[in-house]
């Protein structure tokens, strides 16, 4: 099979699997969440507390998974979360009260953590090698369409056919489409002499100081970031609100930073090879922390909030593709599963706490106390990523062997 027939067969199983794992969970109570809970009697707080809970237990299983995805490749880790995840939604559609829906979510974020984001990027690392961003890129674009995929379709089927029975077809997607996927379409991982040289291969020699401590920059530099930008979504109208948006443009533009993310991504689609996860992380922060220092120095008016969802759509776009690459700027490609799924650890927390904190801070200090936080966050996160940058430039590249 030719190298971009691979990547095309690489890219078309993924962004199916991704689209249907993200949007049948994750993305599924923003259309369902408010239906299922008068029927379970259950408060709307507590119900979309099931995303906390998956958040939590992905991240409490993610080193786990990259012990998985080391040992057993990532094919084998991702069918797996499809069971995992069917027999969740199962469980859901069977549920009556609290104790079954908690246990279904926990069911759920073991699913997440099997076959979300760091083992399907794993997948990619395994079949591409070093040459995997813009794959990764381009599946990014997928995920980022997941809800507006499937909130239209989750919305007719709840209508048409109930809530219990959508989440049953939900189940029946994962083991019937999903899975068959996994195991018989996604191409084989590379076998080659060379490709095996060039999985074990790092991008740069360290020193074992200078590894942990480039990991545990990495780490702090994208758990922030994902805080901050997890915990301002779900916020963001009441923000511009309060800064003068009417809710009908308030509206608009939280629309307009779906669009603006992925077209962000779709930049380091097309940069692929050129392309550097330290720039463009650098890139993503820098334009974050400007939007906050904008919408906190000029006075409010309509031309600042839509100047500041341009510049922060964008950062935050650019960075959500680097949070998946930086790895590959430290660690060899055979290494990536393992670091990723580390890594998951403390942004899936940061992005199960966030919307709490964010909500509470919005509604007793306000929209300026948010953004001045916001913007603090980020600058500290832009000297974390300017040090690893520093770090890895004095590091010896190492020698590409013919």
């Amino acid at each position: 099979m030719s190298s971009s027939l691979r990547s095309t067969q690489t890219i078309a199983v993924l962004a199916v699997t991704q689209l249907i794992g993200w949007g049948t969970t994750f993305d599924m109570l923003g259309v369902m969440g408010r239906v299922i809970a008068p029927q379970l009697g259950l408060a709307n707080e507590i119900v979309f507390g099931g995303l906390t809970i998956m958040m939590i237990v992905s991240a409490l299983i993610g080193p786990a998974t990259g012990r998985l995805l080391e040992r057993h490749g990532a094919a084998r880790v991702l069918a797996a979360s499809s069971i995992v995840f069917a027999i969740g939604l199962l469980l859901l559609a069977a549920s009556h009260g609290i104790v079954l829906y908690a246990f279904s979510w926990i069911i759920i974020g073991i699913g997440a953590a099997l076959g979300l984001t760091a083992p399907t990027y794993t997948a990619v690392v395994e079949r591409e090698g070093a040459n995997s961003k813009r794959v990764i890129a381009i599946l990014m674009l997928f995920t980022g369409l997941s809800s507006a995929i499937f909130w239209p379709v989750l919305s007719l089927l709840t209508a048409e056919l109930g809530w219990r029975l959508t989440f049953v077809i939900s189940a029946a997607l994962q083991l019937f489409v999903c899975l068959p996927l996994y195991l018989l379409a996604l191409p084989r991982p590379v076998a080659t002499q060379a490709a095996n040289a060039e999985m074990l291969r790092p991008p740069v020699q360290l020193s074992t100081s200078d590894r942990r401590k480039a990991f545990l920059l990495i780490a702090t530099t994208t758990t922030i970031s994902t805080f901050v930008t997890f915990g301002l979504a779900p916020s963001l109208l009441e923000v511009l609100r309060q800064y003068g948006a009417s809710p009908a443009l308030a509206l608009q533009l939280g629309s307009a930073r779906g669009v603006i993310g992925i077209s962000a991504r779709g930049m380091d689609m097309l940069l692929g090879k050129r392309g550097s996860p330290i720039v463009s992380a650098t890139m993503g922060i820098g334009l974050m922390v400007t939007s906050f220092a904008l919408i906190l120095v000029i006075p409010p008016s309509t031309s600042l909030l839509v100047g500041f969802i341009l510049i922060y759509s964008f950062g935050s776009g650019v960075m959500a593709v680097a949070r998946a690459l930086l790895p590959l700027a430290l660690f060899s490609p055979r290494e990536y599963g393992l670091q990723a799924a580390r890594l998951s650890l403390p942004q899936n927390i940061a992005n199960a706490i966030a919307p709490v904190i964010f909500t509470a801070l919005l509604d007793r200090t306000g929209a300026g106390t948010v953004m001045t936080v916001c913007g603090l966050l980020a600058a500290i996160s832009l000297g974390f990523v300017t040090t690893l940058a520093t770090l890895i430039r004095r590091a010896r590249p190492v020698v590409q062997v013919a």
